[in-house]
């Protein structure tokens, strides 16, 4: 076994949730961490997203579990409207965005959360925004990074924690197209104010055919809403990979453009929004989630897609396991990698596999028009499956 190094070196590349998750861990474990993030700043908006199951454990030793329950969306229930606004159905057991409200999971909104774990880190990370990863350049000790500000540095070892359509893996692994398996659905969302006056609420609008219809969910102590809309396809929309968020919301008016209800406004508001977010649900599938010094963790690695539910959970236990086998490899990253992969490669299976439930539940209701009553049994099989999903128990390191 090699001598390990009296700091080694880490580059982190993103920094979203399982970036500064693994950069906290490390950075306590005694290793120079830099994270690097193409954005010029914390990204704003996004999903509302849960932390659940095991990540709940991994944010309790973080410290970070009572400030997590303390930002949550806190919704009370949910309703399903027509056309014409009329209730079709309501509830205040649970919410689609965040499940069973009884459950001890936590909805959070994602860029609070990303607030809260970057906090935790505390000032002993480098974080250097507005750069990434242009070039990388693996030798038998380290990798040469070239950034694209022109940087070049060496690391003892880089992590690709950069999402879905990751920089790093490409560099590192080959084409996208290798590793990412399409759902058939595509989702928008953004922020707007709450005209509809919703008070810790969750309303879901229902259309038909391809189109899932919309959902508004009030966030920020009922000062704004977080809007999603949602739509089926056969081949994924060209808007998809051109990154062009102006293209992106010209393809929703066009979706959208004969919804009723409250849509409209809505969509008007989607113009303006400066944290409008759109891409299509997909899967990362891989053999393998490192070369040479390269790591992927998250959804660079193993992305479950919206659908799972679990894509923050299987970031934050991803991030305590492989900063824990790092650790306990003392130096030798080819068997620190090759443990972190043992360990949580079923977990990430079952959450995986949670998504594709997920899809056949929601495109069995469509197929048979099935009601909140009759599909209690399809809820039930989700929640059978989460609960699988969700059986993982931590190791100490």
């Amino acid at each position: 076994m090699r001598q390990k190094k009296s700091q080694q070196s880490v580059l982190i590349s993103g920094a979203g949730i399982g970036g500064p998750a693994l950069a906290y861990w490390l950075d306590r474990y005694g290793y120079d961490v830099t994270v690097v993030e193409q954005a010029t700043g914390p990204r704003p908006g996004g999903h509302a997203i849960d932390v659940r199951g095991p990540a709940l454990e991994v944010a309790e030793r973080m410290g970070v579990l009572d400030r997590i329950r303390g930002l949550s969306t806190d919704l009370r229930g949910m309703s399903v409207v027509d056309d014409e606004g009329k209730e079709l159905f309501r509830t205040t057991e649970r919410t689609v965005s965040g499940g069973d409200l009884d459950s001890p999971d936590v909805e959070i909104l994602r860029d609070d959360l990303a607030a809260v774990v970057a906090d935790a880190g505390g000032a002993g990370i480098s974080y250097v925004y507005g750069d990434s990863i242009d070039r990388l350049e693996q030798g038998a000790d380290d990798v040469r990074v070239v950034f694209h500000s022109g940087t070049k540095r060496r690391f003892d070892l880089v992590v690709g924690a950069d999402g879905l359509h990751s920089r790093t893996r490409r560099l590192a692994f080959g084409p996208e197209e290798d590793y990412l398996h399409h759902l058939g659905t595509s989702l928008a969302v953004w922020t707007a104010p709450n005209f509809l006056g919703l008070d810790r609420w969750q309303v879901v609008y229902k259309m038909g055919g391809d189109l899932w219809g919309g959902m508004v969910m009030s966030v920020r102590d009922n000062q704004e809403v977080r809007v999603y809309v949602g739509f089926d396809w056969d081949e994924p929309p060209a808007e998809s990979d051109t990154g062009d968020p102006h293209a992106q919301k010209r393809l929703i008016a066009r979706e959208f453009a004969k919804a009723r209800w409250e849509m409209p406004r809505l969509l008007e508001h989607m113009w303006g929004a400066p944290d409008f977010l759109f891409d299509s649900m997909a899967q990362i599938r891989m053999d393998s989630w490192s070369r040479g010094h390269v790591v992927l963790l998250g959804d660079a690695g193993y992305c479950g897609s919206p659908m799972s539910g679990q894509g923050t959970s299987m970031a934050l236990v991803g991030a305590y396991v492989l900063a824990g086998e790092v650790r306990a490899a003392d130096g030798d990253h080819t068997a620190a990698f090759a443990a972190y992969e043992r360990e949580l490669r079923g977990y990430v299976t079952a959450n995986q596999e949670l998504a594709l439930t997920n899809k056949a539940v929601m495109d069995a209701r469509d197929a048979m028009d099935l009601g909140e009553v009759e599909g209690e049994e399809f809820v039930a099989d989700l929640r059978a499956d989460l609960d699988v999903a969700n059986s993982y128990s931590l190791k100490e390191y």
